[in-house]
């Protein structure tokens, strides 16, 4: 189980699970658009105990979402009332607005960098650093692999770039997870293919069908989809191995 902590230097809080065994490697877990929930340090654990060093920093607290406020955000969002789904679209509006600024937007990639200096001052971690991330997560991770050439390999679930994210400079292969059902994700996915295209990047979209977004989710059972989730896990473990294996160690 790792521990949450505001490391040295930080204005956020960072949730840090350390490896089983041998380092292999290091990875930036970027949450989802509820926040640091459990899941995400979940799968942050799950991360750890394949033997990378996990850290999961809470860039969302920072625009008024913090984890509680991201847990009742989601519970609204997955509620069956009529009148708590209703009661959603204001509140959601209003929480999520601070996050179109595009000073947040700087912050956030700052301090997703900033995760990155702690990985790479490890000890023995080289050059083994990559980034996966999920929904909001998922679109910053384009963001942080543009801005630091540090990331080595970047796994977005259910994530497109961001409009100010320069994607020629990611200069570690991309693999990328979708749900078929994710209509607004697979309606821009054929402009993100000639983006990256375009760009040089070597970008792999995994789409899977008959799922929607948030399939890796195992806290909603309304997307969570285990068969999907599992697929996806080994496909991602697979690449770090491949990616890693040849880097400093």
């Amino acid at each position: 189980m790792g521990e949450l902590n505001r490391l040295a230097g930080d204005d956020f809080e960072t949730y840090v699970a350390l490896p089983a065994g041998e380092l292999r490697g290091g990875l930036v877990v970027i949450h989802e658009i509820w926040g640091l929930a459990d899941h995400i340090k979940d799968v942050a654990d799950r991360v750890a105990a394949e033997g990378y060093l996990a850290m999961a920093p809470d860039v969302l607290s920072q625009a008024g979402i913090t984890p509680l406020v991201g847990a009742e955000l989601l519970r609204l969002r997955t509620s069956a009332s009529p009148q708590e789904q209703a009661r959603m679209q204001p509140v959601m509006r209003e929480k999520m607005a601070p996050m179109q600024d595009l000073e947040y937007g700087r912050w956030a990639v700052a301090a997703l960098q900033r995760t990155v200096d702690h990985l790479a001052a490890s000890d023995g971690m080289g050059d083994r650093i990559g980034v996966m991330g999920f929904c909001f997560g998922g679109s910053y991770i384009f963001a942080l692999a543009a801005a630091d050439s540090r990331i080595k390999v970047a796994i977005p679930f259910y994530g497109s770039p961001p409009d100010q994210a320069n994607v020629s400079n990611i200069g570690g292969p991309v693999l990328a997870f979708y749900g078929e059902n994710d209509e607004r994700l697979i309606t821009g996915l054929p402009a993100v293919r000639e983006q990256m295209a375009e760009a040089g990047v070597d970008f792999t979209a995994q789409v899977y069908p008959g799922v929607g977004h948030a399939f890796f989710n195992d806290t909603n059972p309304h997307t969570y989809d285990a068969a999907t989730a599992a697929d996806a896990w080994a496909r991602t473990l697979a690449l770090l191995e491949r990616t890693f294996a040849g880097d400093a160690r």
